[in-house]
């Protein structure tokens, strides 16, 4: 009896750790199934940020999953692939980073105004400490051999262009401007600027240097025109 009982017990014990260790083994394999939790919005910003400083076509899923700290599974399910990803970050750098141009067509009253403002803005955005310098939406077209995302970039440089370009003929047709101004050719002379500054505030122009070109890029606009009101 009393080896039975020795028996009986023994071999409870063994089921009952048996049961612990699967137990132990069950929580510490659970997490592995789980998606890593982490801030959206930080993780965003630093893949700006890489984006920024390298361009698109240099900055590879690895880069980025590195230095949003995350892993590529994560990667995909919160910002689908790479171009997905580029894409939100550009709309993002459009407001937080480069919206001065649109500020400047929005609240001035006349397109050199406007244009003085977006030159002066871009010399100090371009130059700021804290983030890369220069233009994201410039210099991430650099060597890239996505077309569908050299094209995207292209319109939306383009389109500031346009933009400029609409504000000018407004005030030739206003008198403010005088009517044999070329509204294409300065509204192109005025992107080329800002996209040229960009690239010398990446080659270590300091804002002073910039502000001094804009003002070069000023005096060559046309006078006002014979509107008398």
């Amino acid at each position: 009896m009393v080896n039975d009982d020795g028996t009986a017990q023994a071999s409870k014990r063994t089921e009952a750790a048996s049961a612990r260790a699967a137990g132990d083994g069950k929580a510490r394999t659970r997490p592995r199934g789980r998606p890593r939790s982490f801030d959206r919005e930080t993780a965003l910003e630093k893949a700006l940020l890489a984006f920024w400083e390298h361009g698109y076509e240099a900055t590879s899923v690895s880069d980025l999953t590195r230095v949003m700290d995350i892993g590529a599974p994560s990667l995909y399910a919160a910002f689908g692939d790479k171009r997905s990803l580029f894409e939100e970050v550009v709309r993002v750098y459009g407001t937080r980073y480069g919206s001065f141009t649109d500020r400047a067509l929005a609240e001035e009253s006349t397109a050199r105004d406007a244009v003085e403002r977006a030159l002066r803005e871009a010399a100090t955005a371009y130059t700021e400490p804290g983030h890369p310098h220069g233009c994201l939406v410039v210099h991430a077209a650099a060597n890239c051999s996505n077309p569908e995302v050299e094209q995207s970039l292209r319109d939306r440089r383009n389109a500031n262009i346009a933009a400029f370009e609409s504000r000018i003929r407004a005030d030739v047709a206003a008198g403010v401007l005088p009517p044999t101004t070329d509204a294409a050719a300065l509204a192109r002379h005025t992107g080329a600027m800002i996209q040229g500054m960009s690239q010398q505030a990446r080659d270590g122009a300091s804002r002073e240097e910039l502000e001094a070109v804009a003002e070069i890029a000023l005096s060559i606009w046309p006078r006002t025109g014979t509107h008398t009101g």
